[in-house]
């Protein structure tokens, strides 16, 4: 079959600093008509920069020096501006990473899509307003034909996705490059924008360029896979060889930084170190100074293409040098993998740290001139829960369910409505300012994107040391000492902590945008202990993470509650960290928790329907003939006018009459496995 796209030799460069940044550095590659073709690797690797020099939108700085990209073999880098206005959005159409920071928030989502059709198809006015309907209700969008009138803002998440894929769909593109599209979303809508993109490329034989670094997303939908690492692609393979048989150390690494149940007892491999600087000529593999099979050769010379375990599966590796016959089986893995294993918890009581009952936060709508509440969005609405000292509890859910509200709620960040908040038999809720900021080092938070929560303008000992000095230290050996204390004193104790984080101790004179994100999240959670709390509240602190920079934070994490006793109050929808990590978890759904469990109740029998279908949605490396996706209709419903009786029955494939009239009351599995569901007989002990 003739390739719909052909990349050859592609060179790419930024003219940032005092050098060039090579950031696409002579790579090449093709894709067939109808394929789906991943490329996968770290952040900083050049995904999407290859994806804008497709579509000719690099940034002003941006600068293709070399190379060819061929369309049906079209040189579409020798056709001008005006010519490559006909390509996008007919013949190649990209849907991007951050959906609200491309769409338009002045222009209706139904005039966002008019642009495209009135610049490739010239239809009438009604045939335009018809075609935008369909698109919408192609993809899944509700009640279409009112909606498409509004604004990005008043889309959820996932509804702002798929009116960029319905965009990007409006020109009935041959490829459709798809830069990271489901990164901010929910398993259970990732799951609909996934099964969306497959069901639309077998009506159309659209190819598809995916570029993620989840693998689970791989798995579910690739047929080739191309490992990107410093600017240059390193594996090219079939989705089969690749998940059986990764040959290239980086890909190999990758895959053991995952997190699972499998692996609750010891450490994850971390790939040391970080993507190296691409403003530098390389002498030798790119990959050397973080490999753990690194011969002498790949210092000094540029590894070539290399067959792995197939004339398809190839490697650029020097350990395949001597791979002259491909039937042969893939050099070994003789590099020492080291698991470590955990300390076992210093905590072993059942002290309960804190005690949530019946926590509700609404927050008032108020219209009108003299501001009436004529509303409330019921945020949280009901809440109980527990965390056992030197334990994990995950609270997860859909976004807008309300677990970030809780969290900061709990803190009272955000003033409760009503409920308790009992922190060591104290309770907080009614506690004035100055009362909380006597315990207020006692639980801190660390929030999800640690670039926004870091002032830009401190250097890292001043943040650090912000929290110290506002309040009252307690000592590890038991005694306190007072935000006055010597200014030594205070550097050794924040040089102490960067230690303790795995950063080194010249750090704390730089500013936040001179780390990684992997590196700024380390500096949170420094600042989070540097009061030593006893409750961590974590809210996504990996999410926007690549999964090796993940594996680093996870160990991070599971090391200090190990050896300082901390509990955690872990927010995420990454259902494989709270497998890693949790002690018990706590289903959410629009405000209220639906199901809690242990870890192991919850996850191996899920009893609520939600939580069946929002285990079920997770993408799995592992093929399983018997997995069975369960589909949720639409989007989460909205807190202002949460549906009568239990809030899941819309959605629900079991509900029954009486959901829709009457939440339902507690059913009991065991004396830890609670649910909430007309399904199963209220107080039933097994």
């Amino acid at each position: 079959m003739k390739n719909l796209l052909e990349i050859e030799h592609l060179e790419t460069l930024l003219h940032t600093g005092n050098a060039p940044v090579r950031a696409v550095d002579g790579l090449s590659l093709a894709i067939l008509p109808g394929e789906t073709f991943a490329l996968l690797g770290e952040s900083g690797c050049g995904k999407s920069m290859t994806a804008l020099s497709i579509m000719r939108l690099l940034p002003a700085v941006g600068e293709i020096v070399a190379g060819q990209i061929k369309l049906n073999d079209t040189d579409i880098l020798q056709l001008s501006e005006m010519d490559m206005r006909t390509i996008r959005g007919k013949r190649i159409s990209m849907i991007f990473q951050e959906p609200m920071l491309s769409l338009n928030p002045v222009l209706t989502i139904a005039e966002q899509i008019e642009e495209v059709l009135n610049q490739h198809l010239q239809l009438s006015k009604d045939a335009t307003r018809q075609r935008i309907q369909e698109l919408l209700e192609q993809v899944g969008i509700p009640d279409a034909t009112q909606r498409m009138h509004e604004y990005p803002f008043q889309f959820s998440g996932g509804m702002k996705q798929r009116a960029m894929i319905a965009m990007a769909l409006a020109g009935e593109p041959e490829l459709l490059i798809a830069d990271e599209p489901t990164t901010a979303l929910d398993v259970t809508i990732q799951a609909q924008v996934l099964d969306l993109m497959r069901q639309i490329q077998r009506r159309t034989h659209m190819a598809i360029l995916l570029i993620t670094h989840d693998l689970g997303v791989v798995a579910e939908m690739a047929e080739r896979i191309a490992v990107m690492y410093a600017g240059e692609i390193v594996e090219l393979a079939s989705r089969d060889d690749f998940f059986h048989r990764p040959a290239h150390p980086y890909s190999q690494q990758l895959f053991a930084s995952l997190p699972g149940k499998q692996k609750r007892d010891q450490a994850l491999t971390v790939i040391q170190g970080s993507v190296p600087s691409l403003a530098q000529q390389f002498n030798g593999c790119r990959f050397v100074d973080r490999c753990n099979q690194a011969l002498a050769i790949c210092h000094h010379t540029v590894p070539k293409w290399y067959p792995a375990t197939s004339g398809s599966h190839q490697v650029r590796c020097h350990l395949y040098l001597d791979q002259q016959n491909v039937t042969k089986k893939p050099p070994a893995n003789n590099a020492k993998q080291r698991i470590i294993a955990f300390d076992a918890k210093t905590n072993t009581t059942e002290e309960i740290l804190l005690q949530v009952t019946e926590l509700k936060v609404h927050f008032p709508i108020r219209k009108g001139l003299f501001k009436r509440v004529v509303g409330h969005v019921k945020a949280v609405d009901g809440v109980s829960l527990k965390i056992v000292a030197g334990q994990t509890l995950a609270l997860v859910g859909e976004s807008g369910c309300g677990k970030t509200t809780i969290g900061k709620s709990i803190l009272q960040l955000i003033e409760p409505t009503a409920g308790s908040v009992r922190f060591r038999n104290q309770e907080l809720v009614s506690l004035k300012r100055d009362q909380l900021r006597q315990i207020r080092s006692q639980f801190q938070i660390i929030f999800q994107d640690p670039y926004s929560s870091l002032n830009p303008r401190m250097r890292i000992i001043e943040i650090l040391r912000e929290g110290m000095d506002a309040l009252i230290i307690r000592k590890k050996n038991g005694s306190k000492t007072h935000a006055a204390s010597s200014i030594d004193s205070r550097e050794k104790e924040i040089d102490a902590l960067l230690r303790q984080v795995g950063l080194p101790v010249e750090v704390k004179w730089r500013y936040p945008h001179e780390f990684s994100g992997g590196q700024r999240q380390r500096i949170a959670i420094a600042r989070a202990l540097a009061v030593n709390p006893e409750l961590l509240i974590c809210d996504e602190p990996t999410s926007a993470l690549d999964v090796s920079v993940q594996a680093q934070i996870l160990n991070l994490l599971k090391s200090l509650q190990n050896n300082l006793g901390l509990a955690f109050l872990f927010i995420t929808h990454n259902i494989a960290v709270v497998e890693y990590l949790a002690d018990e978890v706590a289903v959410m759904y629009l405000g209220r928790i639906v199901e809690y469990g242990r870890i192991n109740e919850v996850m191996n029998h899920p009893r609520h329907p939600y939580t069946q279908a929002l285990l079920s949605s997770v993408p799995q490396i592992e093929f399983n003939p018997d997995r069975q996706v369960i589909a949720l209709k639409g989007d989460l419903p909205s807190p202002v006018t949460p549906p009568t009786g239990c809030h899941f029955h819309p959605r629900c494939a079991s509900a029954m009459p009486i959901c829709r009239v009457t939440y339902p009351p507690v059913s009991i599995f065991s004396a830890t496995h609670t649910t909430h569901c007309f399904l199963y007989p209220h107080q039933q002990v097994s």
